[in-house]
C-alpha cells in the first residue's frame, strides 16, 4: 500500500490522480492533499479520501476550508505548508502537480527525504534540474515522470538497458500550427486556451500554444534521461497517439502509444513496476487512423529555440527562461501582452542575464524572483 501526498489535487493532473487512486484502493492511499485557492473542491476531496493533512496555499482561505472539513484532518497553509505535505513521514509517494516554479521547494524537499516523486511539475527540473538530480542520487529518491512524453520515454527505457542514441519528443503542435504568421499577433486568450487534443490547465495550455511547453520538456528530458540536447529532437505529431520515441544505436526506434488520457502515465508512475488495469481510455489501433509527423516551425514558434538555447547555456539560464515565461503567460491571459510578445519578453530577459551556477535552491528562487521583476519591467515597455 503506497501512501500518497497529492500536491495540486484540484488541478487537471491532481483530479486525474485521484481518479487513478480511487481505482486502486488496495494499492494506493491518500495521506495529504493540497490546493492553492480552490478550497471548496479541496474540502470535497478531503471528505471523500480522508487524508491526514490538507494544505491551502492562500492563507486567507484557511477559515473557509476549516469550516468544511471533517474532524481529525490537520490544516497547513502557504508555501511552507506545501513543503510540510511533501515531507510527511507517512507519505512515501509524492505527486507534484502544482504549476510553475512554486513546486520546486516541495520537490527538492521530497527528493532529499528519499521519497518516490511522481513529477508533473516540469518547471522544477527546468529551473533547478542539476540540484534536484544531485539530491535524488544522493538520497536514493525515485523521480518518475508524469508528463505523457517523459512517461513514454521512461516506459520504453524499461525494455532495454542500452544507452539511448536519440529521443524523439512528440508535440501536438497546438491550435496554431497552420495559422498564417501575420495573424498570430491577434490571437486571443480564449483562442489559445482551445487545445486540439488535450484538456489541461490554463498555463500549460498557453505553453502548448507557443510550444514553450515542449521546450521546457526538452530541458526536463535532458535531466531525467541524461541525454545531450543535440540528441533530443522535437517532432510534431498532431494526433497525440505516439507520446514519444527512443532511438537505439542500431537504428531501432521504440515508441509508446496511447489515447490522450493522463490517467495512464499517472498510474505508471504511482504503481511502477506493476502493470494493472487502468481507468484510462484504451487505444483502438484500428480506429486511430493515419499518424503524421513533421518538423516544428521555429519561425512560428520561437519559444522552442529559446528553450534549447537556455538549456545549452546551462546554469541559471533555464531558471530565467521559465520565470520570464510564467510572467509572460500571466500577462497574456490578462490581455496585457500580445501572444507574439510572449517569446519576445522571454528573449529580452535572457539577453539581460549572465548565467551562473546556482549552489542551492534558495539561490535558484532568488534568480526566479529577480527575473519576474525584470519581466514585469520589460513588459511595460512592450505595451
Amino acid at each position: 500500500m503506497r501512501q500518497v501526498a497529492v500536491l495540486g489535487s484540484t488541478g487537471s493532473i491532481g483530479r486525474n490522480t485521484l481518479d487513478v487512486i480511487a481505482h486502486h484502493p488496495d494499492q494506493l492511499r491518500i495521506v495529504a492533499l493540497t490546493a492553492q485557492r480552490n478550497w471548496r473542491l479541496l474540502a470535497e476531496q478531503a471528505r471523500r479520501f480522508r487524508p491526514h493533512v490538507v494544505c491551502i496555499g492562500d492563507t486567507a482561505l484557511v477559515d473557509q476550508l476549516k469550516s468544511e472539513l471533517p474532524a481529525g484532518i490537520d490544516i497547513v497553509a502557504g508555501e511552507q505548508g506545501l513543503v510540510t505535505c511533501a515531507g510527511l513521514p507517512q507519505a512515501d509517494t509524492i505527486v507534484v502537480a502544482v504549476v510553475g516554479a512554486a513546486g520546486m521547494k516541495a520537490t527538492h524537499s521530497a527528493v532529499c527525504l528519499g521519497k518516490r516523486v511522481c513529477l508533473a511539475n516540469k518547471e522544477s527540473l527546468v529551473a533547478g534540474g542539476n540540484l534536484i538530480m544531485q539530491a535524488a542520487a544522493q538520497h536514493g529518491a525515485e523521480l518518475l515522470p508524469i508528463d505523457s512524453e517523459h512517461s513514454a520515454i521512461f516506459q520504453c527505457r524499461q525494455t532495454t538497458d542500452v544507452v539511448l542514441h536519440k529521443i524523439y519528443l512528440t508535440a501536438s503542435g497546438g491550435p496554431f500550427r497552420t495559422m498564417p504568421l501575420a495573424d498570430m499577433a491577434n490571437i486571443t486568450p480564449a483562442a489559445a486556451l482551445k487545445h486540439p487534443t488535450w484538456n489541461m490547465g490554463g498555463k500549460i495550455t498557453i505553453d502548448s500554444a507557443t510550444m514553450m511547453n515542449k521546450g521546457l520538456e526538452v530541458i526536463e528530458a535532458h535531466w531525467l534521461f541524461n541525454v545531450p540536447y543535440d540528441q533530443i529532437q522535437v517532432v510534431v505529431h498532431p494526433q497525440s497517439v505516439i507520446h514519444s520515441m527512443i532511438e537505439l544505436a542500431d537504428g531501432s526506434i521504440l515508441a509508446q502509444l496511447g489515447a490522450p488520457d493522463m490517467r495512464l502515465p499517472i498510474q505508471v508512475a504511482l504503481l511502477h513496476p506493476q502493470r494493472l488495469p487502468s481507468p484510462a481510455t484504451a487505444l483502438n489501433p484500428v480506429r486511430m487512423g493515419t499518424l503524421t509527423f513533421e518538423e516544428p516551425d521555429v519561425t512560428r514558434f520561437p519559444s522552442l529555440t529559446l528553450a534549447y538555447a537556455a538549456g545549452q547555456a546551462g546554469g541559471s539560464m533555464p531558471t530565467v527562461l521559465n520565470a520570464a515565461n510564467e510572467v509572460a503567460v500571466r500577462l497574456f491571459l490578462q490581455e496585457r501582452l500580445r501572444f507574439t510578445d510572449i517569446p519576445r519578453l522571454v528573449d529580452a530577459c535572457m539577453q539581460e542575464h549572465v548565467p551562473t551556477e546556482p549552489e542551492s535552491i534558495e539561490v535558484v528562487l532568488t534568480i526566479d524572483k529577480d527575473t519576474r521583476q525584470l519581466a514585469e519591467k520589460l513588459a511595460g515597455k512592450m505595451v
